[in-house]
């Protein structure tokens, strides 16, 4: 038996092929979970839906009326829902003086409004049903500062403030609610930037651990979170080896790095 052996999960953010959601939902199906998949592509979640023996449903999360009908939409097919993921997100790295407004409304309506939308509807629909466990998407850039990040920054930090709200105010309904905040993680979104030669090794220093993270170490502390045995609500659980721990490259380190590993070693004094 799995360790969610029966319980209804909705993933939203799982329409990107290997990434971070579609990791999760994989791992949650594995464990026993029935999976409702969500986003924006509905041709790729309908496949992954079909792997997973699940359901999936087009959902844009900065759409209110949409994250209702999702909630709606797993609690209809499965008769409950007990757990549920929010893995969107958007990380533009721009200068603090040259973001533009666009992109702050972009990032607000993502990361602020969205979760706001996501947590509302979530916790309404399991306050309701007896209890569940939300697990939230953060950074480890919001405690560990990354430089040309200060927008997603900030609306990282807001999510990180609404499930604190949340959690303290649902949690005599048995609903929990957490954040995760990975540091620099292989997955689709990072994959240019981590193909870059001398980048992952800028970073990599600053992990006591030694070594960068991946999805699945995502997918792992999400199942924990979603499980009954996690009694924790309202945290921000750092799932990065350690980088909060220090600290994040500066953008000159990184440039180094690159640099240094751009010279062909037989030209190396």
């Amino acid at each position: 038996m799995g360790r969610i052996e029966g319980k209804v999960a909705v993933i939203l953010g799982a329409a990107g092929e290997g990434n971070m959601g579609q990791t999760i939902a994989r791992r949650f199906a594995a464990e026993g979970a029935r999976v409702v998949v969500a986003g924006r592509a509905g041709a790729k979640l309908k496949s992954l839906a079909e792997e997973l023996g699940g359901d999936h449903c087009v959902c844009d999360i900065t759409r209110s009326a949409e994250v209702a009908a999702l909630a709606r939409f797993a609690t209809e097919r499965f008769g409950k829902l007990d757990i549920a993921v929010n893995c969107t997100g958007w990380a533009p790295m721009t200068k603090l003086l040259e973001v533009t407004e666009d992109e702050l409304d972009k990032l607000c309506a993502l990361q602020f409004k969205g979760v706001y939308f996501f947590l509302q509807s979530m916790v309404a629909q399991m306050a309701a049903g007896g209890g569940g466990s939300i697990v939230q998407m953060s950074s480890a850039s919001a405690y560990a500062l990354l430089y040309n990040h200060a927008a997603y920054i900030a609306t990282k930090s807001a999510g990180d403030a609404l499930v604190r709200c949340f959690a303290n105010e649902f949690g005599a309904k048995g609903v929990r609610v957490n954040s995760i905040a990975p540091g620099l993680t292989g997955s689709p979104m990072t994959a240019q930037e981590m193909a870059l030669p001398g980048l992952q090794e800028a970073f990599v220093k600053e992990y006591p651990l030694g070594r960068i993270g991946t999805a699945d170490d995502i997918a792992n502390a999400a199942l924990w979170l979603a499980g009954d045995e996690s009694f924790m609500t309202g945290q921000v659980l750092q799932i990065n080896g350690g980088l909060t721990l220090r600290r994040n490259p500066t953008p000159r380190e990184i440039n180094a790095s690159l640099k240094a590993a751009a010279v062909p070693k037989n030209s190396q004094p």
